[in-house]
């Protein structure tokens, strides 16, 4: 995994910097998802950061236990209600063991691309694979890669331009990797932040799923179910193990 930087003031300032995710209608839909995923059963978040979505799923009535690497981000978590009945391991999600199996694992808000390398992508579905009983599923939320906006030449394209936030992505595509550079703007202030990711294709997934031992089960546009096309900026997709 590339080097923490979800570390001190980023992840003290992380949920602030981003009101997006909490809106109601992007996270209802997800919890909603993924409870119906779990059937009744235990759940596994990778990279659970600040649980977002652990705690409203905690609250859906299923269990959940996470992984995470940033013992900062699990601080925030642990500064919310209702974190105590919330499980973490602090470690990398891509190696990390825990004992017993689950219904469920799930990777959100483009968590796998933290992973930097194509060998990382590829642990992670194992593991992933590791921890589900047979017929559980594993759930990845991901960007697809808006390759067709860079013109011949470009190096970077802006993803957010607003009076507080400027987001630009920096992209090799010899490598599939990148760096989405953040400039936070708080009055005559600039706060910068790099984050190097590896960006990865739908059918690269399913790749990965296939040399895991999962079965894709489906592919979604969104968290409402919405058809996945090639107009689709994102996609929702789940696999299965075998029972």
């Amino acid at each position: 995994m590339a080097e923490n930087l979800f570390t001190g003031p980023v992840a003290e300032r992380y949920d602030l910097a981003s009101p997006d995710m909490y809106a109601p209608s992007v996270l209802e839909p997800a919890v909603s998802f993924l409870a119906d995923a779990a059937r009744g059963g235990t759940a596994l978040e990778l990279g659970i950061g600040t649980g977002r979505v652990a705690l409203p799923l905690h609250r859906r009535g299923v269990e959940v236990h996470g992984i995470d690497i940033s013992a900062d981000m699990v601080a925030q978590l642990r500064a919310k209600p209702g974190s105590d009945a919330i499980a973490v391991t602090i470690g990398d999600f891509a190696t990390t063991r825990l004992p017993g199996t689950f219904s469920l694992v799930y990777l959100v808000y483009n968590t796998i691309s933290n992973l930097t390398t194509q060998d990382e992508q590829v642990a992670c579905f194992r593991n992933a694979a590791r921890h589900l009983a047979p017929g559980g599923r594993f759930v990845v939320e991901l960007l697809v890669p808006d390759l067709q906006r860079l013109p011949p030449g470009a190096l970077a394209l802006p993803f957010e331009v607003s009076p507080s936030h400027l987001g630009f992505d920096e992209i090799d595509v010899a490598t599939q990797r990148g760096v989405s550079q953040h400039y936070f703007i708080t009055g005559d202030r600039v706060a910068r932040f790099d984050t190097p990711y590896r960006y990865v294709w739908p059918a690269e997934l399913d790749l990965m799923a296939r040399l895991a031992g999962l079965e894709r089960r489906e592919r979604w546009a969104d968290w409402d179910r919405s058809p996945f096309t090639s107009q689709s900026r994102k996609h929702i997709s789940v696999w299965e193990r075998p029972t």
